[in-house]
């Protein structure tokens, strides 16, 4: 499947109000910025190319994560809310992305370095998807896949997980998915630290680590050191 050119390569970031044990949380001050503040702040880092849009539901509730895009001057994308995978495609389709990394408006400390790392190995090696989600804390890491990736997992991913869960079809079938694993250093390597945000202990630790921070920009080293000191 790879060996195409990839000339527009898209950041979607899903983000929607409902959530089943913290609802709410995209909008939810961690420090002095809500949590897609702080991922925005950090996309804004990315030495690559992009174009970044925001794809939230078509549920009224996420009216007002369309006018934080529109205040922002982000590109918002609206579509179903359940089937996620549908949601990808249709943005990607609709922004003509050769390439897509996926992000999720859950995880404030996306690591911007590695996300252009990734980047740049799935481009030189024509990857079909690369993550390094096992490299990397919880919510730190970051995948990307070819649009043809993604029309393939949205045509035969049928199993309700593939919906809800944009990468599932393509880590199912890696015999038809040329797929590669971001390595990073040892410092960074702790995929059993917990950055993302899903429960109300997560986002406690979050602004812990935000509070006590030594810069705006946090490092993810930064981050897991401040995770141990977090009681």
């Amino acid at each position: 499947m790879g060996g195409f050119s990839i000339e527009m390569t898209g950041i979607i970031l899903q983000a929607r109000m409902s959530s089943t044990r913290l609802p709410g949380k995209i909008l939810k001050p961690i420090g002095k910025k809500n949590i897609l503040d702080h991922i925005f702040f950090r996309l804004s880092r990315l030495k690559h190319p992009v174009k970044i849009v925001l794809a939230t539901s078509d549920n009224v509730a996420d009216d007002v994560v369309e006018e934080y895009c529109r205040k922002k001057n982000i590109a918002c994308f609206r579509g179903s809310e359940n089937n996620v995978l549908e949601r990808y495609y249709m943005c990607a389709r609709q922004y003509s992305m050769d390439a897509i990394v996926r992000l999720t408006g859950d995880n404030p400390f996306p690591d911007i370095e590695e996300i252009d790392n990734l980047i740049k190995i799935f481009t030189e090696n024509k990857a079909d998807f690369a993550h390094s989600f096992s490299a990397l804390p919880i919510g730190v890491g970051a995948e990307i896949f070819t649009f043809q990736s993604l029309e393939k997992s949205y045509l035969h991913g049928r199993e309700s997980h593939h919906l809800e869960h944009v990468n599932e079809y393509m880590i199912e079938n890696p015999q038809i998915f040329k797929t590669l694993h971001l390595t990073v250093s040892v410092e960074k390597h702790q995929p059993g630290v917990r950055l993302t945000i899903d429960t109300q202990e997560d986002y406690e630790r979050a602004c812990f680590i935000v509070e006590n921070a030594k810069n705006e920009y946090i490092t993810t080293q930064e981050a897991i050191q401040l995770c141990s000191q977090f009681a």
